[in-house]
């Protein structure tokens, strides 16, 4: 948890107002009994923190929020899911043929903060982390 802080308190430029989604994100994934929290640090690519469940089940992975880090003063959010652990009845989401470590996946691009989209996928991480629960 140590490198998620230090990457959350050195993200000083953000313009696009999306550090307090990540960081929501980041709380309420701290908050799911049996969550597993992994972040990969890619810099001047991505900074990468997985939900994973402690079941070890085939497919542990239930949600993947990625920082994206090519400008690092325009970062933007990309969360992404199993395609088959979500709906998307707003299809704000993108069909990522074997996208998700080879299946297909959902990603959800936040590129600028927006209170309903940024609602509408917490709603997906939930709901993925219900569906492999």
């Amino acid at each position: 948890m140590q490198a998620v802080k230090a990457f959350i308190e050195d993200w000083r430029d953000d313009p696009s107002g999306l550090k307090p989604v990540f960081v929501s994100y980041f709380e309420d994934l701290k908050k799911m009994d049996g969550a597993v929290i992994e972040f990969n640090e890619r810099p001047g690519i991505s900074y990468s923190l997985r939900g994973m469940h402690k079941n070890g089940s085939d497919r542990p992975l239930f949600v993947m929020i990625d920082v994206i880090d090519d400008d690092p003063k325009q970062r933007w959010l990309s969360v992404c899911f199993y395609g088959d652990t979500i709906t998307d009845s707003d299809e704000e989401g993108d069909l990522i043929p074997e996208g998700l470590l080879g299946d297909d996946g959902y990603c959800f691009d936040l590129v600028e903060a927006d209170d309903a989209l940024a609602a509408y996928v917490r709603e997906r991480i939930q709901e993925a982390y219900r569906s492999q629960n």
